[in-house]
């Protein structure tokens, strides 16, 4: 069993309560990467590595009927974009990566909530591992379904209500 299995009914139901809709998740379980990422002298020169976990939520993936790809989350575009990520960045605390992350896979990749748990598996030689997790969801008054933003309310008279 995975370590989101036990989890996901209950994101489930949450969703279906907060929204009257169904929450479908798609899920990413133990991605490794190498990153600089620290406060401490000797973690800022050398890539260390970091394992994550993603669980991206949006409502009823239409790929459960159309089998299509192109209607659903994309597992291997979100880990290629994460590697990206991990490359290019520049913080220095595991929470700030993780914010980082949930926002690129809400803006770029349709999310409307994500929970990412990001670790040092290495950091210390008698823990077996330090991190953060994290929960993210997308503004429902600003989001589009495929990331950007749809509306903007700039006072009231200029939109019809």
């Amino acid at each position: 069993m995975g370590r989101f299995e036990p989890i996901r009914d209950a994101i489930q139901a949450d969703a279906d309560a907060s929204r009257g809709a169904h929450m479908d998740i798609v899920y990413i379980e133990g991605l490794t990467g190498q990153t600089v990422i620290g406060i401490d002298k000797s973690e800022l020169h050398d890539p260390q590595p970091v394992r994550m976990n993603l669980a991206i939520g949006v409502p009823s993936l239409r790929a459960c009927v159309t089998d299509r790809i192109e209607d659903t989350v994309n597992y291997a575009a979100v880990r290629e974009a994460i590697l990206g990520l991990l490359a290019a960045h520049h913080v220095q605390l595991l929470e700030a990566l993780a914010e980082q992350i949930a926002q690129r896979v809400i803006a770029d990749f349709g999310a409307h909530w994500v929970k990412v748990s990001l670790e040092k598996p290495a950091k210390f030689e008698d823990v077996e591992a330090v991190g953060v997790v994290i929960e993210r969801r997308r503004s429902t008054a600003t989001a589009s379904p495929r990331g950007g933003v749809s509306l903007a309310w700039i006072g009231r008279g200029y939109m019809p209500e």
